[in-house]
């Protein structure tokens, strides 16, 4: 199952050019080189040599430049080579929060030829467990704070090399001390676990590779990660993203935002996770091909350090979510901040509430732009203009970009007119991991069928109106239906179970649960706290509706249109 590289073709000789061309930025080209770089790692050393003398990562306070970043990694793929034996196309999973660790073992774990797998933090061990054994990961590297899920399921899965990392790695000894001990004794936020075997991360990029050391070459088409998502059918599944897919949309990335950044080459806020697609490409990648600095942020619930890392930190440009955005303008400290360096905001993973851009714009001064994307497409299609956003749209299509709106036939309608958007592009994933005929669906002659339905405007902007049918997507994060649903009716007292999403003021959308009950002594309390202990924080019903029956289709399929 592999799919030929694809690039956004040039319009044939007398062909009329895509309509979103005449909508670009000053300075935004029409097209980018995927080819530039042979590999993300390769790209990623070049930028390090190239900004040795700049800071690359700032996060509680201590910063690591480029050239720390540079020999970390290649210490920690080393160790991965050298010590732990890994070969190439391995898979290791990185369960990490915002911290200096990420974009260590990130950076590492591809230089030494291997394959990323983002994991959730917030998971269950039952959650923990199934992704670790549908990507066949053999090492993970996980935080102390949730050593303890991985004890629980560690015998059920194909891991056997576990690297631990601690808050307080790579900041200066005495600071690492009291921030670890902080994190353990005081807060008790690192829950008692033991392993059979394990490594310290910071202990692991101390290792001096061996003088035959040598960074791996893998080729642009080979896999670098492995992203989560439920794809365009709603059953969580893994895009493969090649080399070629992630270096393609650093640089379109690049393409669309350095223009607005001046000669400070950019700071960005990085609060959300870098195990989210969005951030790990819009933040960590393009800006660290920008030479740029990101600023993590390990808890963007937390408003009050939110707020003081952006007083201290002066970032130039941010990304988030709606709820983010939304909860940061009704807080009085956020409004007295100086943001004369700030120049935009970029809002991605869920709607932009046209109120809330306006509200951004009256307090900061920027704009707060929305576009869109998604796992399949590494994962940027569109971003408005910087300086001149449509409100109520996603922007353009990106340099190298093709979006098509199409009708159920597969056949394109004509401008204004909704229907399916399909994309194409080099940053279009490779397929599915292990699931061929569900690759086939989506993947047509190089076009994505996303399952989002929308518009294309005359000037090319594109305007969502509808969502994949069943997804919930709570501040970014997606709930799929099926899961939630699957764990519900496994309760003794629930008959069935159906899931369908709500609009929520605070996370945009929320999960609401009907149940049939088996135990007429059923209550939702007793649900709730089920769903509790084998789900994720976001996944959890908000609301519980108990009925005599599902609506349901001649062939017993439960109809959630009618649930809404």
């Amino acid at each position: 199952m592999t799919l030929e590289p694809q690039s956004a073709p040039a319009p044939a000789a007398g062909a009329s050019e895509p309509i979103w061309f005449a909508s670009y930025p000053p300075g935004v080209p029409r097209t980018i080189d995927p080819d530039a770089y042979p590999s993300l790692p390769a790209m990623l050393a070049d930028t390090c040599a190239r900004n040795a003398e700049r800071d690359a990562f700032e996060c509680l306070g201590t910063r690591i430049g480029y050239a720390e970043w540079d020999r970390l990694s290649r210490a920690f793929a080393a160790f991965l080579l050298e010590q732990a034996k890994f070969r190439p196309g391995d898979r290791v999973a990185i369960m990490l929060p915002n911290l200096l660790a990420y974009p260590v073992a990130f950076f590492g774990v591809l230089r030494a030829g291997l394959i990323v797998v983002n994991v959730n933090p917030l998971y269950t061990p039952r959650e923990l467990k199934e992704q670790l054994t549908d990507a066949g990961a053999v090492a993970i590297v996980i935080m102390e704070n949730f050593a303890h899920k991985l004890e629980a399921v560690l015998p059920e899965t194909r891991i056997r090399h576990v690297v631990v990392a601690r808050l307080g790695d790579f900041m200066p000894t005495l600071k690492r001390t009291l921030f670890n001990v902080v994190n353990s004794y005081v807060r008790r936020a690192v829950p008692a676990w033991r392993l059979p075997s394990f490594t310290m991360l910071q202990e692991a990029c101390h290792r001096r590779p061996s003088a035959r050391y040598a960074d791996a070459q893998p080729g642009a088409a080979t896999p670098a990660l492995l992203q989560y998502t439920g794809g365009t059918t709603g059953v969580p599944k893994a895009a493969v993203l090649t080399h070629r897919n992630l270096v393609a949309n650093a640089q379109q990335c690049r393409a669309w935002i350095e223009p607005n950044l001046g000669a400070e080459q950019g700071r960005v806020l990085t609060p959300l996770p870098l195990y989210h697609i969005f951030s790990l490409t819009a933040n960590l990648l393009a800006f660290a091909l920008m030479g740029g600095m990101s600023v993590l942020i390990p808890d963007p619930r937390d408003l009050k350090r939110l707020i003081a890392t952006m007083r201290s930190a002066k970032v130039t440009t941010m990304t988030g979510v709606n709820t983010l955005f939304n909860a940061l303008i009704h807080v009085p400290a956020f409004a007295a901040l100086d943001f004369s360096r700030l120049s935009f905001a970029i809002g991605g993973g869920a709607a932009v509430q046209s109120a809330v851009a306006k509200r951004w714009h009256e307090i900061t001064g920027s704009e707060l732009v929305e576009g869109y994307g998604l796992s399949e497409a590494s994962p940027v299609v569109c971003i408005n203009p910087v300086r001149k956003p449509k409100i109520g749209t996603v922007g353009p299509p990106i340099s190298s970009t093709e979006v098509s709106i199409r009708d159920d036939a597969g056949q394109l309608v004509p401008v204004g007119e909704a229907g399916e958007i399909c994309v194409r592009g080099p940053q279009v994933m490779q397929g599915y991991w292990q699931r061929p005929d569900e690759t086939r669906l989506v993947l047509v002659n190089g076009w994505l069928h996303t399952g989002d339905i929308g518009a294309l405007d005359a000037e090319g902007f594109l305007k969502i109106l509808d969502r994949k049918k069943d997804m919930v997507n709570v501040s970014g994060f997606k709930v799929f239906p099926n899961e939630v649903e699957d764990v519900i009716v496994h309760h003794p007292g629930v008959l069935e179970a159906a899931v369908i999403a709500v609009a929520d003021p605070h996370t945009g959308q929320a999960v609401k649960l009907f149940v049939v009950k088996r135990d007429p002594a059923l209550e939702a309390p007793a649900l709730i706290d089920y769903a509790r202990e084998r789900l994720a924080p976001y996944k959890i019903p908000k609301t519980v509706v108990f009925v005599d029956s599902l609506p349901k289709s001649n062939i017993g399929k439960i109809i959630r249109k009618e649930l809404r």
